[in-house]
């Protein structure tokens, strides 16, 4: 005995499961098992390859959104350029757009080490030029030889 459903989505209630697949026959469609643990279980005639093609267009469009949400990374120094970092800097405008999280990293190689209160200075105007377009989710941090910023876009 299964519960069937009608390939125009109405229950016709509990069948003998033989009776279904000769229904499932005399329409030219196939029986497909939707629900297997349900009690009784619960069947639909339908097209199963139409199903599974719309199924697939259905999953592709989730992990499409889904992706949307990834983490950029950009690599700045110390020393850099007024115009290189206005570049940078629109970069991350088109990610933040895009929905993604952009991380700045900032190398110090050297003598650079000594004087991390410049890469905090260029930090904390990444956050003043960026504020309208994102929000800071964790400020500055130093790891070893790297300064890092993470932005996340304002929705």
């Amino acid at each position: 005995m299964v519960l069937l459903i009608n390939h125009e989505g109405e229950k016709l209630g509990e069948i003998p499961t033989e009776d279904a697949l000769r229904m499932a026959q005399d329409e030219d469609l196939d029986l497909v098992e939707v629900a297997p643990t349900a009690n009784p279980p619960v069947c639909k005639i339908l097209n199963y390859g139409k199903h599974r093609y719309a199924q697939q267009k259905r999953d592709h469009q989730n992990k499409r959104k889904s992706s949307g949400q990834e983490l950029k990374a950009i690599r700045l120094r110390p020393r850099i350029g007024k115009h290189d970092l206005e570049i940078k800097v629109k970069r991350a405008r088109e990610f933040l757009e895009e929905g993604h999280r952009v991380q700045f990293n900032m190398q110090f190689r050297g003598r650079e080490q000594a004087f991390t209160d410049i890469g905090l200075q260029i930090m904390n105007e990444l956050a003043e030029t960026l504020s309208e377009d994102a929000k800071v989710e964790r400020s500055p941090w130093r790891e070893g030889r790297t300064m890092s910023m993470v932005f996340n876009p304002n929705k």
